[in-house]
C-alpha cells in the first residue's frame, strides 16, 4: 500500500503541474476570447447608438425637410420610367440620364442647397433619398441620383418600416466638405413615415463618420490587451511557485496517508455496519410496500367478484323471464291460444342482457401495453356503468360530467383503467367513511390547455368537497407512479384529485 500511495503521489505532483499548465492556456484562450468579444460587443453597441440617432436625424431632416423639397421632388420622379433601364443588359447609361432628368427637375437644387447648408461641418458624410421603387431621387453625391436600388436588402427592409445599418470602410468618400480618405462609417437605411401615421413615403440613406470613435475603442482594446499579457506573466509565475510548494508538500502527505490508513479502516468498519443498517430497513419497507401491494390487489379481486356477482345477478333476472315466458309461448302454443305481448318482452329482456354484456365487454377489453390515443370520455362512461354493479357503492352516486367536445389523449387503456378504478373506489370509500347524506362522486373532464384533464371530486348536497381522501392510501400513489409512466401526472388534494393526460401527438 506505501508502494501505491508513493506512486499516486507522485502522479498527483505531475498531474498538478499539467492541470496548471492547462489552465494557464484555459486562462490566456479566454482572455482573448474576452477580448474578442468585447470588440464584437463595442462594435455592436457602436452601430446600434448611431442607428438610434440616425432614427431620430431622419426624423429632423423629415419634418424640416421632406414637405418643403423632398415629397415634391419624389412626386415628379414617379414620371420617370425607370422599369425601362432594369431590362436593359447594361443599364449603367440609362441610369445616369435618369439622373440628370431628376436633377434637371424644379426643386432639386434647392433641396441639394438645403442639405448641404444643414449637414455641412457635422460627422453626417451623405445623404440618399429613395422612392418606393427604389430609384435615387436624390443623393448629396449627384453622380448617384438616378441609381436603382431595389435589390438592396437594406432598402427593401426600410419600406416595410424597419431600420437597417452597418459599419463600412471606405478608402475614398465624397463627403459634403470634400474628399475624405481611409474612413469608417456608419451606414443606415430609415424610413420616411407618413406624417403622423405608420405608412411609409420613402426612405433616407444616411453616411455618418465613426472614425475617431473606432480609433479610441482600438486605442482601448490595446490597452485591455496590455493588461491581459501581464495577467498572464503574473500568473504562470504564480502557477511556479505553487508547483514547488505542491512538492514541498507531497513527503508530508505521504507520511499522513499512512496514519490515516489506520482511521480509514475503522470509519469504513462503522461506514459497512451503518450501510447494512440501512440495507435492512430498506428491505423492511420493501417487504411491507409488497404487502400493502397484495392487499390492494386482493381488494381489486374481490371488487371485481363482487360485481361478477352482481352482474350475473342482473342478467340472470331477464333470463328468468325469458324462461318463464318461454314456458307461457309453449302453453299458449300447445292450448291454441294467443301469444299477446311475450314476444315484445322476450325481445326486450335480451337486449337489456345484450346491453348489460356490451358494457362489461367494453370495460373488460384488453389492449395493448403501449400508449395510443384513447377516447376519455368513453373509457370514464363504460367505468362508471361497471362500478354500478357493486353492491359496496350503491349507496354513493358516481356521476359523470363529461366535456362534449374533449379532444383524444395519449394513454395506455389498461394502465388508465386501472388508475381510474383504484381513484373511483377510494373517493367512493372517502365518502361513506364521511357519512354525508347525499354524498356522491362527481368525475368530470375538461380541455386544459392542450392537455386532457380528469377531475375526481367528492361533493355533498349543497355542492360542497366533502369525502377527503386518506393521505397514507397506498392507491393514490400507485396511481401516481402509474400516470408518470404514461407521461402524465397526478395531483390529488383532499377531497379532490386531478389527472393530465398529454394530447396526441401532431402529425407531421
Amino acid at each position: 500500500m506505501a508502494i501505491a500511495l508513493y506512486f499516486l503521489e507522485r502522479a498527483e505532483s505531475t498531474f498538478y503541474q499539467r492541470t496548471t499548465h492547462e489552465q494557464n492556456a484555459f486562462f490566456a484562450q479566454a482572455q482573448a476570447d474576452l477580448l474578442r468579444e468585447q470588440k464584437a460587443a463595442a462594435r455592436a453597441n457602436l452601430l446600434g447608438q448611431h442607428e438610434a440617432s440616425h432614427v431620430n436625424l431622419a426624423k429632423v431632416i423629415s419634418n424640416a425637410m421632406w414637405n418643403a423639397h423632398f415629397a415634391p421632388l419624389v412626386a415628379r420622379a414617379q414620371r420617370v420610367p425607370i422599369e425601362s433601364c432594369r431590362g436593359l443588359p447594361s443599364p449603367t447609361a440609362c441610369y445616369a440620364d435618369l439622373g440628370r432628368q431628376i436633377m434637371a427637375m424644379p426643386g432639386f437644387a434647392e433641396a441639394d442647397a438645403a442639405v448641404h447648408m444643414m449637414m455641412s461641418r457635422t460627422t453626417v458624410f451623405k445623404i440618399k433619398v429613395y422612392d418606393l421603387r427604389g430609384l435615387t431621387v436624390y443623393s448629396s453625391e449627384h453622380k448617384q441620383v438616378g441609381e436603382d436600388e431595389a435589390g438592396n436588402a437594406g432598402w427593401a427592409g426600410a419600406t416595410k418600416g424597419k431600420p437597417a445599418s452597418d459599419l463600412v470602410h471606405r478608402d475614398r468618400f465624397n463627403s459634403f466638405d470634400g474628399v475624405v480618405e481611409n474612413r469608417d462609417l456608419i451606414q443606415s437605411y430609415m424610413p420616411v413615415f407618413a406624417p403622423g401615421g405608420s405608412e411609409v413615403n420613402g426612405v433616407f440613406e444616411i453616411y455618418s463618420d465613426v472614425t475617431p470613435l473606432l480609433r479610441q475603442m482600438d486605442a482601448y482594446s490595446q490597452g485591455i490587451e496590455k493588461t491581459a499579457a501581464e495577467n498572464q506573466a503574473r500568473m504562470e509565475s504564480a502557477a511556479q511557485a505553487n508547483q514547488r510548494n505542491v512538492d514541498a508538500s507531497t513527503d508530508r502527505h505521504f507520511a499522513i496517508l499512512g496514519g490515516l490508513l489506520v482511521f480509514l479502516y475503522a470509519s469504513l468498519w462503522v461506514i459497512v455496519r451503518n450501510g447494512q443498517r440501512i440495507i435492512d430497513e430498506q428491505q423492511r419497507a420493501r417487504q411491507e410496500a409488497e404487502l400493502r401491494e397484495q392487499a390492494a390487489h386482493r381488494e381489486k379481486m374481490a371488487a371485481l367478484a363482487a360485481m361478477a356477482a352482481n352482474a350475473s345477478h342482473e342478467i340472470g333476472n331477464p333470463l328468468a323471464v325469458i324462461s318463464g315466458l318461454a314456458d307461457d309461448i309453449e302453453r299458449a302454443g300447445a292450448a291454441g291460444e294467443p301469444l299477446g305481448d311475450q314476444p315484445r318482452q322476450i325481445q326486450e329482456q335480451a337486449a337489456r342482457i345484450a346491453e348489460l354484456t356490451r358494457r362489461i365487454t367494453e370495460f373488460a377489453a384488453a389492449r395493448r401495453e403501449t400508449s395510443e390515443p384513447v377516447d376519455v370520455n368513453a373509457m370514464i362512461g363504460a367505468l362508471c356503468d361497471f362500478l354500478s354493479f357493486d353492491d359496496r357503492y350503491r349507496g354513493t352516486r358516481i356521476e359523470p360530467r363529461l366535456s362534449q367536445k374533449l379532444p383524444a389523449a395519449m394513454a395506455i387503456p389498461d394502465h388508465l383503467n386501472e388508475v381510474l378504478m383504484s381513484l373511483l373506489q377510494a373517493h367512493a370509500e372517502a365518502a361513506i367513511r364521511g357519512d354525508v347524506p347525499g354524498a356522491r362522486v362527481v368525475v368530470s373532464t375538461q380541455p386544459r390547455g392542450r392537455d386532457v384533464a380528469i377531475v375526481i371530486a367528492g361533493e355533498c348536497e349543497s355542492g360542497v368537497p366533502g369525502g377527503a381522501l386518506n393521505p397514507s392510501d397506498v392507491r393514490v400513489d400507485s396511481a401516481r407512479r402509474r400516470m408518470s409512466g404514461m407521461g402524465g401526472r397526478l395531483v390529488s388534494s383532499g377531497a379532490r384529485t386531478e389527472i393530465f393526460l398529454p394530447p396526441v401527438p401532431e402529425q407531421q
